[in-house]
């Protein structure tokens, strides 16, 4: 539609019209040159009600608080010193990750049905980072497998267009559905899980007991996203926002539905187009198991410190996210009348910026629909995975993680993580298809709200490696 219609397209649902931006230029405009003026984001009655009115940072709208909140999670939870310190988590997470791929292989021709272990394997690093609990077996009981299924239906919940809006005279057919009465099951259920950990963190804190003081048997530097949000909010009760307990819950819930979604999705296209590219998939392997052998200390465990050795493992991850960008719309709301690209755009009107047709845009990649990892040898790979391998001035082009002042600040942890499981399972074992089935991997995609996923689960042939 995009390139059929050029850059910025108005639609309209039913009484609602949204402006949609897919050109470089155009994002570029939006996040940059005119960032200020398109720095809100719609929150419809269902955002409203799941987001604690609004009290998150990911849906807030712009204000005194969105700014604070983010600075919070900047400074507080995502900074590049925080993510480090989870670096035991993730590998503790990954060996067990490991531990239950290897359990699955009894049969030689039993396939694994990685989509399952890689939510598993996400949904809980976010629950330890969340908690700090270093119990619960891999998430696959208790708290892990009920958060896993809460997720999914908020997602779903938070992703669902409410006809009222579009129809009103038709709003009473999402109560016919029963969507409200999902909406307040699955708020209910998340907010009373996030009370027992905040309830459990207050009761430790009171003992006496607080993480990173070197009283519990985490690394010193470790202090889950409640223990920290907890110490903001007592610093931070006189100040210019409401900072209090609903705060607290509706950040963390930002974290477990913008993490786990894009963790799973980025590793489990990587392995896909892995799978339908054997030569760079054996490539990726020869390098990553050259430079663990090669490295010193354990032979059978991949550790962060390989990862900055390794010069191929960025520019495959950098491709997975250009052809298969976790959101491809990114949604901003104008909080003033402004242009874009030379057209009138209201106040308050809906933008989506098509930052998945942007990356595909055959005015700026060649053999854009090709997976071509080796485009991103050369390029300046300091800002990780926000720079395009493009002339100064046109990084727009490549937007996996948004962009402008309301860009993911999670990028860095998601990252980490996803580095440390790809690169571990392509050292541990050879993968291929189930046989008698296709020789390669069907890339037919279900669009969610965060995150692009494989239509249908991804069952694969793992052979142990060990050298």
């Amino acid at each position: 539609m995009a390139r059929t219609h050029g850059p910025v397209m108005l639609l309209r649902l039913g009484r609602v019209p949204i402006v949609v931006a897919s050109s470089a230029a155009a994002a570029q405009e939006a996040m940059k040159t005119r960032d200020v003026a398109f720095a809100s984001r719609y929150r419809g009655p269902m955002a409203e009600r799941l987001l604690y009115g609004g009290r998150d940072m990911a849906f807030a709208p712009y204000g005194e608080h969105w700014r604070q909140a983010r600075r919070v999670c900047v400074l507080h939870l995502l900074s590049h010193r925080c993510v480090l310190s989870f670096r035991r988590v993730r590998e503790q997470e990954t060996a067990a990750l490991l531990r239950r791929v290897r359990g699955r292989l009894d049969d030689d021709d039993a396939a694994v049905n990685l989509s399952h272990l890689l939510v598993a394997y996400s949904s809980v690093v976010l629950l330890r980072a969340a908690f700090g609990n270093d119990s619960g077996g891999y998430g696959l009981v208790g708290e892990g497998k009920i958060l896993r299924k809460l997720l999914v239906d908020y997602v779903e919940l938070l992703g669902w267009g409410a006809l009222g809006e579009v129809v009103p005279w038709l709003a009473w057919v999402d109560s016919l559905r029963g969507v409200h009465a999902k909406a307040t099951r699955t708020f209910d259920a998340l907010d009373g899980l996030l009370e027992r950990g905040i309830a459990e963190h207050r009761k430790r804190r009171r003992g006496g007991r607080r993480e990173g003081d070197g009283s519990d048997d985490d690394d010193d530097s470790r202090r889950s996203f409640v223990s920290v949000l907890l110490d903001v909010k007592e610093e931070e009760e006189t100040g210019e926002i409401l900072f209090d307990t609903v705060t607290v819950k509706a950040i963390i819930l930002d974290m477990f539905v913008g993490g786990s979604d894009t963790t799973t999705s980025v590793v489990e296209w990587a392995m896909a187009e892995l799978i339908n590219h054997p030569d760079a998939m054996h490539k990726l392997q020869d390098e990553i198991r050259r430079t663990v052998i090669h490295g010193g200390g354990d032979n059978n465990q991949v550790t962060e410190d390989h990862l900055r050795k390794l010069r191929h493992l960025r520019p495959v991850l950098k491709e997975t996210l250009r052809l298969h960008t976790p959101a491809q719309l990114v949604s901003r709301e104008t909080v003033e009348d402004t242009e874009l690209l030379g057209y009138h755009v209201p106040a308050r009107t809906r933008v989506l910026i098509n930052v998945g047709a942007i990356a595909l845009d055959p005015a700026t990649w060649e053999r854009a629909e090709e997976f071509l990892p080796e485009r991103w040898f050369g390029g300046d790979d300091d800002d990780h995975y926000a720079t395009a391998p493009a002339p100064a001035g046109h990084n727009f082009t490549f937007l996996p993680f948004g962009g402008g002042r309301r860009g993911c600040p999670g990028a860095g942890f998601a990252m980490a993580t996803v580095e440390l499981v790809l690169a571990s399972l392509l050292y541990h074992f050879d993968w291929g298809m189930p046989a008698g089935g296709p020789s390669t991997v069907d890339m037919d995609e279900l669009s969610g709200l965060f995150a692009v996923r494989l239509k249908k689960p991804l069952r694969l042939v793992a052979k142990p490696w060990s050298p």
